[in-house]
This record gives structure tokens, sequence and C-alpha cells, in this order.
């Protein structure tokens, strides 16, 4: 079918997945008369290319903003890259193993901690149902990294937030935290895409629940979070659909007009 002037952007934990990190079924129904209906889709996470390749071409979508905006593709094509500054890794690399906190680096095909093996990292990873990364430090120098992750408890990372200004520090568990480039976000990953394509800002639209979304929904021409979303993300939504679990895209796509008989909101 024609592709028509409207993209969609969905996060992926919370949104498109639930607490159980499972699809669900009308999600994935969603999904599907959207494409039909013409309209782009694309996915927005805080992950690594690789680590959502299954749900990719389980929703046959070939657009998204990884690294929470540092590696974004359109349909299949780079369109924008901000890889961290390596010589400020090595900084804050030696900094943190002086202290005992490991880090994990990502680029677009694969990830490799700077140690063998940490309770942190087994329980952080855990929760995203990925083992603990191999060991290979040197994946530093050998390629651009989009986003490390550091083991710390959230305590202790205002000394990592005070010593590196280049970085931007998102915390998504108990024992982690992303770094990033300063200034990324998904809302940049998402701009970096549009300054290549037609589309509209009122008629691009996206769906998310935690903090590394809020920029995001702000951005967009609508914005929608998850009834399970932060309250944060509350503040700066347009509407509010039901919780993942209950079916919360096909309302929120409902809500917002892009499939069959739109409802209310209750925002």
């Amino acid at each position: 079918m024609e592709k028509n002037d409207k993209i969609v952007f969905f996060d992926i934990d919370g949104t498109l997945l639930d607490h159980d990190k499972k699809l669900p079924e009308s999600t994935k129904q969603a999904v599907k008369e959207l494409k039909e209906r013409g309209v782009y889709v694309a996915i927005a996470t805080g992950r690594a290319p690789f680590m959502f390749e299954d749900l990719r071409n389980e929703l046959d979508i070939h657009s998204f903003v990884s690294f929470n905006g540092q590696y974004v593709v359109f349909e299949g094509e780079v369109v924008y890259k901000n890889p961290l500054n390596v010589e400020k890794m090595h900084e804050l690399r030696r900094n943190s193993e002086k202290l005992g906190h490991p880090l994990v680096y990502l680029n677009h095909e694969t990830m490799k901690a700077n140690v063998e093996d940490h309770p942190f990292i087994h329980e952080s990873m855990g929760s995203l149902k990925f083992t603990h990364p191999e060991f290979g430090p040197s994946l530093l120098d050998e390629t651009e990294i989009y986003q490390a992750l550091l083991f710390i408890e959230d305590e202790k990372q205002q000394s990592y937030v005070d010593a590196y200004n280049d970085f931007h520090f998102i915390r998504w568990h108990q024992y982690s935290t992303d770094i990033l480039p300063r200034g990324g976000s998904k809302a940049i990953g998402i701009q970096r895409m549009l300054e290549r394509l037609p589309f509209k800002k009122e008629n691009v639209f996206a769906f998310g629940d935690g903090l590394n979304d809020v920029e995001m929904i702000d951005y967009v021409g609508t914005g929608v979070a998850m009834g399970n979303a932060h309250p944060e993300l509350l503040k700066v939504a347009n509407h509010v659909t039901k919780d993942v679990a209950e079916d919360g895209i096909m309302h929120g796509l409902e809500l917002v007009g892009l499939l069959n008989n739109p409802i209310k909101s209750k925002a």
C-alpha cells in the first residue's frame, strides 16, 4: 500500500513489550493495521539495534531511533550517528576501574564488558532478558561506541555526573545507568530523521512510558503516554492510554484517530 504522510514512534520496554517483556497480540495487530493504512512505523528505544532485531523482524519495522537517539535508521538506511568521545570514555574507564564500577560498551552490532563477571551486570541485564556480556574491553578502541552502561548504585552516581560533562547519565536500573553523549535524546534522533524526510511535525506521533521518553513525547506533534508511564512523562503527554498489559497501544492509536473508532480522551 502507498505510504501516507504520518509516522509513529514506539518505545519498546513498557510500551510495545509488556511487563514480562512479551509482545501483546493486540499490539502486533495494531502495528499491522497501521502499516496496512500506509502509516510509517518506527521504534524509538534506549536499546542497541542488535537487542531488538527479532522484534523488528516480527513487526516488519525497518526504521528506528536506537541508543536513545545516537544511531538512527530510516527504512534500512543509516541517517544519523553520534558516538561517544573515546578519550573521555577512557578517562571515565580508568576512574571506574579504580572504584570497582564495571562497564559494558555497545555498538550497533554487539556489546562487551570490561570485567569477566559481576553481580550487578547479571542482575541488570537479566531484567532485560539478556545474559552477562562477554569480556571484551578492547571494543572501546576497535569501533564506534554509541552507549556505555555503568554499573553502580544510585547514591554513588553523582560523582560521575559532576566529573564528566561530556556525558549524559540516565538511570534505568537499581544497579545500572546509561552513558550517552550530552545533549542526545530520542527527540534529537527523531529530529535528525525528520530533517531527511518530508513529514510535518503535526503528523508525527510517539508512544512511551519512561523518563527517557520525556523529550520525545514533548517534541512530537502528538505524544501518548502509556497508562503505566512515569509521572514525569504524564506531565508532557497530549494523551494517556491504558496500561501496556491492557491493550494500551491499540487503545492509544484509536484515541488519536490513527485506527478505527477513535475514542474520547480521559486526559
